[in-house]
């Protein structure tokens, strides 16, 4: 009898030491990854004669990019579908009347991808109408049930990917994590977007013993209380701390980490011109150098953002071209933290 595959759709799964393993791993492939001799690098083979179906409903430049050249490296075979464009579109709500634009349903989706493929990694944006409807995360979900292989999150409602390449580059650079003040604060955007890596920023920080403060305009950008009351659980579990503010000079101070994003309000979601006004008041949040004059040491801070970044209006030339900055090295993680996430999950599984 075949056992049910391991997902990975969220950190919130995993416990803090089967993340910590991945990351081990993870870095011993980035050090082997120039390995003169392929036979030498650590993964090298891993997916030879398996294939990865990614399942792309929204654009992507990094997490793209990055699983197709991390499938190559460990010789298996990406194949990308777009759902709407070079693939039908998907109805991914059970017990529907498929009149409409959906050509086919999730249950035979996931399937027969599963008998193509070993595993499915699957990005979707919320379509951010009704935050009752996205939070359920019914796409990845909806595949998750169905396939017969394991599922990847590559970014819904959570960005569990860009958790782990956070992660790397926070133990890379500050060695342990407990203890440490890290600071995620909201930054204004012309534009209302995905919770995602706000949430996976809250939930990986946590889990790694920071304490940890949410700074945000006002009370209406706290997140959804699911990982807020998730990163409560992870900070007390560790002996740690979670604070929500609204004051930006008491939040940066002496933070070791600050980790910036725009997001929507959530009491606005679906009503975004109704949340414009209070967004457009709080540019100054803005990361800039002033600010990050106030972290530890005297300035001392480390700063990232998960990219893509609108420079002068999330943070300032200054801050993102920092020897501080820490963005350029996330993306890069992303690669190796993947590469030791598809690793772990087909390792002995076998279609």
């Amino acid at each position: 009898m075949q056992t049910a595959p391991r997902h990975f759709l969220s950190t919130l799964d995993w416990s803090r030491a089967e993340i910590e393993s991945v990351l081990a791993d993870a870095k011993q492939m980035k050090a082997t990854r120039k390995s003169a001799q392929a036979s030498e690098r650590f993964g090298a083979g891993a997916l030879a004669g398996k294939s990865v179906a990614l399942v792309f409903f929204n654009p992507s430049l990094r997490t793209r990019s990055s699983f197709e050249i991390g499938i190559f490296e460990m010789g298996g075979h990406a194949v990308v579908l777009e759902p709407g464009k070079g693939a039908w579109p998907i109805e991914y709500r059970d017990g529907m009347v498929m009149d409409g634009e959906a050509e086919e349903h999730v249950e035979e989706v996931a399937r027969v991808l599963s008998r193509y493929c070993d595993l499915i990694a699957v990005r979707a944006f919320p379509k951010f109408q009704r935050w009752e409807d996205d939070r359920e995360d019914l796409v990845i979900k909806g595949f998750a049930k169905y396939a017969t292989v394991p599922v990847v999150n590559m970014e819904t409602i959570t960005h569990p990917c860009q958790e782990l390449a956070l992660a790397l580059t926070l133990k890379e650079r500050l060695g342990t994590t407990d203890g440490k003040k890290f600071l995620l604060t909201w930054t204004y955007h012309p534009k209302p977007l995905n919770t995602a890596v706000a949430n996976s920023g809250l939930i990986i920080a946590a889990k790694l013993g920071f304490d940890v403060t949410l700074l945000c305009p006002t009370p209406e950008y706290v997140l959804d209380s699911r990982y807020m009351d998730a990163a409560r659980a992870s900070v007390a579990e560790n002996g740690r701390t979670l604070t929500v503010s609204h004051d930006p000079a008491s939040a940066y101070a002496g933070a070791h980490m600050v980790y910036a994003k725009s997001w929507g309000a959530l009491p606005y979601f679906g009503r975004w011109e109704d949340e414009k006004p209070i967004r457009e008041k709080h540019k100054h949040f803005m990361v800039d150098e002033q600010k990050m004059a106030l972290t530890v040491d005297g300035g001392k801070g480390l700063f990232s953002h998960c990219l893509p970044l609108r420079r002068n209006v999330k943070a300032t030339d200054a801050v993102v071209s920092s020897p501080s900055s820490l963005v350029i090295d996330e993306a890069e993680n992303r690669l190796h933290v993947q590469k030791a996430l598809l690793r772990r999950l087909l390792s002995g599984h076998a279609k």
